[in-house]
């Protein structure tokens, strides 16, 4: 088996187009997915390249036009829902020769331009930016300058394509199901946005709006209350709190994330109520954590790892043709039951 160049330490092309008996040319080619590589010579070099374990080296294949790494920033690493986007982008890039590097945006806008302007620096092919909180001008300053896509916001631009879910619609999946199993008293609990440049783009904004037109719709305006407080775990314990003290607590609440569904439901048990018995409850994202039996977690399902794979489709597509008009994919969320909410008691 051929050593690494003795003069860089690692395997060289040359030790690879060696172990597999073919042409460096060959190799380029099929560690660029480039046209002119037979099946039989791809399977021989991936053979080889496995075998020597060579990686291609990024800072040279940045001067030649491509690193193969897409940059993936999401807002933090602690809700399980971005696994699930991550999951799926993760499969279609490493597929089609990808690496993914990820960096946290930490739910600012200094942060998350410091991480988008740092894969920008590194010459990375593409970005994938979930439910970036920056404003839209810096969302447009980002894909002029990489193939961009936008996960989770609903606005709409022809710089960069975006996917989303159909948050109006999910949100009243939520109040419909509760108002037929015979809900008035329905809470939500909401993120609260504090910069007013980019609020209705935002999945959370949506889902409240959703919230506010589905209990209009069924007649129950006067019951409308909102928590503002953050989409974690704390802030769901927080909003629970707040929504039990009133004088007269909702006997639903529509959590807007599973992650804040959790931090209800521990304030609920706390305060000695069960669920569904006194207090029903359902979230948003259908995290593999809601569907635990012992948490058995009635949520609406925005498919994920679907979100991740058409994410990542897009950037593929607008590497290969930057200058096609932007795409704006909305997936159709669906209402998955369970044991945290039923028929309110009489």
């Amino acid at each position: 088996m051929p050593k690494p160049s003795a003069r860089t330490g690692r395997v060289t092309i040359v030790d690879v187009a060696q172990h597999a008996e073919v042409s460096t040319t060959a190799v380029s080619k099929v560690v660029r997915n480039a046209y002119g590589a037979s099946p039989e010579m791809q399977a021989k070099v991936r053979k080889a390249i496995a075998e020597l374990g060579y990686r291609p080296h990024a800072a040279a294949r940045g001067l030649r036009g491509q690193t193969y790494s897409i940059g993936v920033m999401l807002p933090n690493i602690r809700n399980p829902f971005f696994a699930d986007i991550i999951d799926g982008a993760t499969e279609v890039l490493e597929d089609a020769g990808y690496q993914v590097l990820m960096g946290p945006g930490c739910n600012g806008e200094a942060e998350e331009a410091r991480v988008t302007e740092t894969m920008i620096d590194h010459s990375m092919d593409g970005v994938i930016l979930i439910a970036p909180v920056s404003s839209r001008q810096h969302l447009e300053h980002v894909a002029r300058s990489v193939p961009t896509v936008i996960v989770g916001r609903h606005g709409r631009s022809s710089s960069y394509d975006s996917v989303a879910d159909d948050d109006l619609s999910g949100a009243a999946l939520v109040v419909n199901h509760l108002a037929d199993l015979g809900h008035r008293r329905i809470a939500h609990i909401e993120h609260l946005e504090t910069d007013p440049d980019h609020i209705v783009e935002m999945p959370n904004a949506v889902r409240a709006d959703g919230y506010r037109q589905a209990m209009r719709a069924r007649r129950l305006d006067e019951h409308i209350d909102v928590a503002s407080t953050t989409y974690t775990q704390e802030g769901g314990y927080l909003g629970a709190q707040q929504l039990l003290a009133r004088l007269h607590q909702p006997t639903a609440i529509f959590a807007g994330a599973d992650i804040v569904a959790m931090g209800a439901l521990e304030a609920i048990a706390e305060a000695g109520l069960t669920v569904p018995g006194d207090i029903a409850v359902a979230g948003y994202d259908n995290t593999m954590f809601a569907g635990f039996a012992p948490v058995s977690l009635t949520t609406v399902d925005q498919r994920g790892r679907q979100m991740g794979s058409t994410a990542a489709r897009l950037v593929l597509d607008r590497i290969a043709q930057p200058r096609r008009p932007a795409s704006h994919m909305k997936l159709a969320p669906t209402l998955i039951a369970r044991r945290t909410t039923a028929v309110l008691p009489h």
